[in-house]
């Protein structure tokens, strides 16, 4: 849909969330367990859709080119293990993690659009935008205008949307809706809704720089929001759960909802990515414990 076409959406559609309803059916769904035999299986996926990221100020060339190469080879000291997803860095180190990432499967995310905040002027996030393609970004993380949507001046967030992803050319756009900012469970379906009918190839949580990042509450709305708009339009919109997912049990639960709420077409890195950089050592440590019988030391796995 092009900016354009935007005043044939109706913004105020989006059906009314039932907060109990979404906070008894989380509760029923962690009791859930991955039985022994799928658990092995179960973690391997897991990893191959976590998003290693670096988005610190200090951020160096050599602290990039580490990422990737963990990216490509988590753990070389037991076989089997699957790289991950990608790796997401600021525009100006994508050039570096798309040479070092040459010949791998592994994609190069860019945030972009004055990230974190989003306080910056259309053109300025354009610019971004395109820049960060034009070094080499598969993927475009953008962050919406929660200030605007807050005042509901959602046509300005949905011609954004639109724009930035013209800007993407054929790089895939995530848009973050920073949810912890959203308030309220409504909020978070509408503005999961927007994004979708403006054109975001993936819905994502948050930054993982505001607190609280991503809940199974706000992931189980977002999920039924994609649902909703594959029952309308046949079209397949992807997911990313980001920040505070740091252990496999946790993950276990966020692929559990997934599953029950979208069915096992969405069990892939295609349509369903983990933010969470320090979740992957762990599943590297339940991994090494599952296929050797010994859990190894959170020091035999690299930090970056």
């Amino acid at each position: 849909m092009n900016p354009s076409e935007a005043s044939s959406y109706d913004f105020y559609s989006s059906p009314a969330v039932d907060q109990v309803g979404v906070e008894e059916r989380i509760s029923r769904l962690s009791k859930r367990s991955i039985k022994k035999e799928s658990k092995l299986a179960a973690l391997k996926m897991a990893l191959s859709m976590v998003d290693l990221t670096t988005l610190e100020a200090r951020d160096t060339p050599g602290k990039v080119r580490q990422l990737c190469l963990k990216a490509m080879h988590p753990h070389d000291g037991v076989s089997g293990i699957p790289a991950v997803a990608a790796v997401c860095v600021y525009p100006n180190l994508v050039r570096i993690a798309k040479e070092t990432l040459k010949g791998s499967k592994v994609k190069v995310a860019a945030v972009s659009t004055a990230f974190p905040s989003g306080m910056s002027k259309r053109k300025v996030k354009i610019d971004e935008t395109k820049w960060a393609v034009n070094e080499g970004a598969d993927e475009i993380d953008m962050v919406i205008s929660r200030g605007k949507f807050l005042t509901g001046d959602y046509h300005f967030v949905f011609d954004e949307i639109a724009a930035v992803k013209e800007a993407c050319g054929k790089a895939h756009l995530k848009v973050i809706l920073e949810t912890g900012e959203l308030s309220t469970l409504d909020n978070v379906r509408k503005a999961s809704d927007l994004a979708m009918e403006a054109g975001a190839d993936f819905i994502k949580t948050s930054t993982g720089k505001i607190q609280p990042a991503a809940t199974l509450p706000v992931t189980i709305v977002m999920l039924e929001a994609i649902r909703d708009y594959y029952y309308k339009t046949g079209k397949k919109i992807g997911m990313k759960p980001a920040g505070g997912i740091a252990t496999a049990k946790l993950a276990f639960n966020y692929l559990v909802v997934l599953r029950e709420t979208l069915g096992e077409d969405w069990l892939n890195p295609d349509l369903f990515r983990f933010g969470a950089s320090a979740l992957a050592n762990d599943l590297l440590m339940q991994i090494v414990k599952e296929q050797t019988g010994v859990y190894q030391s959170i020091d035999y796995f690299s930090k970056d």
